[in-house]
This record gives C-alpha cells, structure tokens and sequence, in this order.
C-alpha cells in the first residue's frame, strides 16, 4: 500500500481519536490535543521542541513550543483527558477484566528547576535520584488479548497538594471505578495490602487481588495470626508449572498452590488467602474477596490473574521507552502532570484504538511492517507498532496539516477503509 494513503488514513484515525478525548473542551483545547497526540507519535518523544518540529507550523518553532507550553497549563486537562480515556475503553472492561495497579517512577537525574522534584527509587539504576512517582492502571484480561492503557497520575511527595501515597491510590481507583461501574478486578503488588487500602475496596465494594508482605496479621478460625504462619501451614493440594522468559533465556517455575479462608481484623467479610510455592523461598500470598472454591480451576485462575502483572510491567516499560518520558522538560506540576494524561492517550491509540476495529487491524499490518523489526513476543508487537507510526508520520516529512492533507482519489479509485 502506498505510504501517502497509509499516513492519510492513520491522520484521519489520529483525529477521530483526539475528537472522542476532547470533546466538551473549547476549540484551542481540542486543536493542542490532536497535535500533542500527533506530535508525540510523529517524534516518538515528549519534548515540546521535538513536538513542534512535527507539527511544521508557518512560525518559529519557539513560538510553537511558547503556545504548546501555554496550552498544557490549562487545570481541567488532566481530569478531562482521563475522564474521557476510561470512558472510551469501559464497555471492553468485564467483570472478570483484571485492572492493574501500578507504581513507577520518572527519574531526573540532573534536573534542579522542574516543580517539586522529590526523590524516587530509581528501579533501572537500582539507586535513589531525583524524580516523580507515577500511579498507573492497565485494564487486562488474563489471556493478555487486551491491554488498556486506562490512568496515569504523576505526584510528587513534596507538593503542598500532598496527602499520601494511599490518597493517589483511592483517587486513581475511584477515577477509573467511577466509568466501569465497579466491574473489574483490581490488582495489585506488595504495599497495597495497607489496611486503609483494603478497607476502602471492601467499602466501595471492588473486588481485588492483592500481593501480602510476611508483617501483616488475618483472622483464620477467630484468631488473628501472622500471613505468614497461616502460609506455611495451607495444604498445597495442586501443582502446575509455568515458563517465564528472563531476558534471552526461559526459565521453568514448578509451583504448589493451595487457599485457606480468612478475614481483616475488624471487618465481618469473608476472603481468600491463595498461597503458592515455588518462586523462592518464602511463598507468594495473596489475597482476593473474589469467591473461591475448592476447584483447581478457580484457584489456578487467581493465579495466573496475578502472574499477568509480569507482562504490565512491560507495557509501562514500552510506554516509558517508546516515548523517552524520562526525557521530559517541562519545569511545572501542572504541565507534568497533564503530559502524562497526554502520553497515556498515545499509549492506548497504539496498543488498544487501533485494534478495536477489524478495518483498522488491516492498518496495524501496514504499520508493523514499515517498522522493519523482528520481533518474538506478540503483545510486545506494540514497540514495532510505535516505530510504524512514527516512520509513517514522521519520515516523508510532511508536517501536521490534518485529514485532508491528501487529494482525494479520482473516480473509481478506492482508498482503504472507504465507506
């Protein structure tokens, strides 16, 4: 297929989509969106100066940086954008969809002027420095046939705004609860096993499965006893082995996996420890209000739900790579902030709005093949997907100049996708 029809019809799906999330905005707020989301994709990137060069405007470049840095200052933005993205991906999101909870971090090592930069946890240099935390959501299905980018919120703990990591949380759980009307099932690892965390699930009545440190006490049998006694004394009546590829290399996990019924301190529900061996040496311990039975089945299901968390991380991995967001420069709260809504958006144009529909996976063939990458692993397609984007927006140097770019076709002639 030619590249100009192949560029015009991934334009035409760029403002549709960019339409949909600002919709309600005024007109200079619905332009920013479509060339941020253009922008970010065009230049794989989330520097303003990188943007504005996409975009190829009749003007300086720093004045098109100047009106971009203007525009993502605007308050609702982040709200807006958010609020639109899970509304648009709600109807995929089933009972059983598992909705991943995640904390990450942006480090800027060498920053000093960027607004209330505190310090992170550097995970790639394993060291602290100096940076922002991002709580993320990724809706998935164990299958791993769907993943949706849903939420990203960017703190700092050094903000007058600051009111606790548990606080960031709740917020980004009622944010995305509020338009999938507490379908889904809420993952998440170690540290969000914190009481208040709990107690706000079950009050809100969101099933969860959640990873538990070995400090935390459960009521079994009316007395409360510590995870990890109750762990090491739950009969592990199944086995199962999985494979996990560690870099080049796969390595086999035999595990043993069993549950036991349980409750919070002071709360008269009843839950679910899932126990399984096999990792290391202290076992995994989960633990879920989502009703299990004695089934292999049931319970090899709660399993696996958690074991997917291994491939979001590499979803918030592309996301961070694919678009340098650790190359972001801009100096103010608001406008990280609101990037991050921004860079979310472009996440879930490539990995979910381009497969939605059977026309525009025809599009997605073109694409990975003008990436010209070999890749293994098929959800990770998403890399190659983003370097397609990017070769077709970017490479023929064409600027930003909307869907009609292109001449029409002459009579007879059919474009892909004509209705």
């Amino acid at each position: 297929m030619h590249y100009a029809k192949i560029a015009h019809k991934l334009r035409e799906q760029i403002v549709k989509f960019s339409g949909v999330l600002s919709s309600g905005l005024p007109k200079t707020a619905r332009r920013f969106i479509l060339e941020m989301i253009y922008g970010i994709q065009a230049r794989q990137s989330v520097r303003l100066t990188e943007i504005g060069r996409a975009l190829e405007e009749k003007i300086s470049l720093r004045k098109t940086e100047y009106r971009l840095c203007r525009q993502l200052e605007r308050e609702e933005l982040w709200d807006h954008l958010t609020d639109s993205l899970c509304r648009l991906a709600a109807p995929q999101i089933k009972e059983t969809t598992l909705l991943v909870l995640d904390i990450s971090d942006i480090s800027k090592k060498y920053a000093k002027k960027m607004e209330y930069l505190g310090m992170v946890r550097d995970r790639s240099e394993k060291e602290l420095a100096s940076g922002y935390w991002t709580c993320q959501v990724v809706g998935t299905e164990r299958e791993g046939t769907t993943l949706l980018p849903l939420c990203s919120k960017l703190y700092s703990d050094v903000s007058p705004e600051w009111r606790g990591e548990n606080r960031v949380m709740l917020e980004v759980v009622d944010t995305v609860s509020r338009h999938t009307e507490k379908r889904g099932i809420w993952v998440l690892d170690r540290g969000g096993d914190r009481g208040e965390i709990l107690r706000a699930l079950l009050k809100r009545e969101l099933h969860f499965l959640i990873r538990l440190r070995g400090d935390r006490h459960l009521i079994h049998r009316g007395m409360a006893q510590p995870v990890l006694d109750l762990a090491s004394t739950c009969p592990l009546l199944y086995r199962e082995s999985i494979i996990r590829e560690e870099g080049t290399k796969e390595k086999v996990f035999l595990l043993e996996f069993g549950f036991r019924k349980v409750r919070l301190p002071g709360r008269p529900e009843d839950l679910y420890l899932v126990v399984v061996k096999g990792f290391g040496e202290k076992p995994l311990m989960l633990l879920t209000n989502v009703k299990i039975t004695a089934s292999r089945r049931d319970l090899w299901r709660m399993v696996e739900s958690y074991l997917v968390r291994w491939r979001i991380e590499e979803t918030i991995r592309f996301i961070k790579q694919s678009y340098r967001l650790e190359d972001i420069r801009l100096l103010t709260y608001v406008r990280l902030q609101n990037m991050m809504a921004l860079v979310t958006a472009v996440a879930y144009f490539t990995m979910a709005y381009l497969g939605l529909k059977t026309k525009l996976r025809v599009l997605m063939r073109h694409l990975l093949k003008a990436a010209k990458r070999v890749f293994g692993i098929p959800e990770f397609r998403f890399y190659a997907l983003a370097d397609g984007i990017r070769e077709h927006l970017f490479a023929r140097k064409w600027g930003f100049q909307g869907p009609n770019l292109y001449p029409q076709p002459k009579s007879g002639q059919k474009w892909l996708f004509s209705p």
